[in-house]
């Protein structure tokens, strides 16, 4: 018995992976998050005889238990989630109540919002000799942060940061990248449903931020990339990598002098 985690991808119905547009294609069953993920993606993949599933409005036991009974019934069985499963997919709580029935669980990667979002705004978010980690995290709401993931904490890295699950806490966002010395001016951008057709990109800073969002009414469903990564005039600072450095030796190209 076994069950197929989906990956989604940010929004976009063409930007599920092949496997998993495979997968939707030939499932008996499928549930989705009909408050994230796109209704235009399952009915461009599904069969027509499919049973298609809405699981905003269950809980954690309702939705394996019916994810569980569809799979006992011999029918091939997707779960689709937004983005990328293996961040913020709420998926190891369903995965451990799963194998207590018995069924096993095959994991198909997506797009995740985060590129998707950086794709928006034609950022790298790893920028030769400005910064070359990437952080992916959110700011403390009603769940909590483990003391040493404290926003401001991480920030003190002064590398690029990927929040997400933030939009309603900029203001807490700001206070906690300004409280870790990032100047006010440090470029921060943010995409509202990226790839959605309601897609909106809202160019911003540190310190303004919060206003820039409230402006545009954004609360929710927006990716937050902050750092220097993100400045809007990065194309033209002259930043290049060793890569394709001409005089740059590597195992497949011999340097010029």
């Amino acid at each position: 018995m076994k069950l197929y985690i989906v990956g989604a991808g940010p929004g976009a119905p063409d930007l599920i992976t092949v496997r998993g547009a495979e997968l939707l294609a030939a499932a008996d069953a499928i549930f989705y998050t009909d408050s994230l993920v796109s209704a235009e993606l399952i009915e461009r993949y599904r069969k027509p005889d499919a049973d298609v599933f809405h699981t905003a409005g269950m809980h954690l036991e309702e939705m394996v238990a019916a994810m569980a009974e569809q799979v006992k019934q011999g029918r091939l069985v997707v779960r689709v989630h937004t983005g990328d499963p293996s961040i913020y997919g709420a998926t190891l709580e369903q995965i451990a109540l799963l194998k207590e029935e018995g069924i096993e669980v095959e994991i198909i990667p997506g797009v995740s919002s985060a590129f998707a979002a950086a794709a928006a705004v034609q950022a790298e978010l790893t920028v030769p000799e400005l910064t070359q980690t990437v952080i992916f995290t959110r700011a403390e709401g009603r769940t909590p942060m483990p003391p040493r993931e404290k926003l401001q904490k991480l920030a003190q890295h002064h590398c690029t940061l990927v929040l997400f699950l933030s939009a309603t806490l900029a203001k807490k966002v700001s206070a906690a990248l300004l409280e870790a010395g990032w100047s006010g001016d440090t470029p921060v951008a943010i995409v509202y449903k990226a790839t959605w057709p309601d897609e909106v990109v809202i160019r911003s800073t540190v310190a303004t931020m919060a206003d820039d969002m409230r402006r545009h009414g954004v609360t929710k469903h927006a990716i937050m990339l902050a750092g220097w990564a993100l400045d809007p005039h990065i194309h033209e600072r002259g930043y290049r990598s060793k890569l394709y450095d001409r005089t740059f030796t590597h195992g497949y190209r011999k340097g010029e002098k």
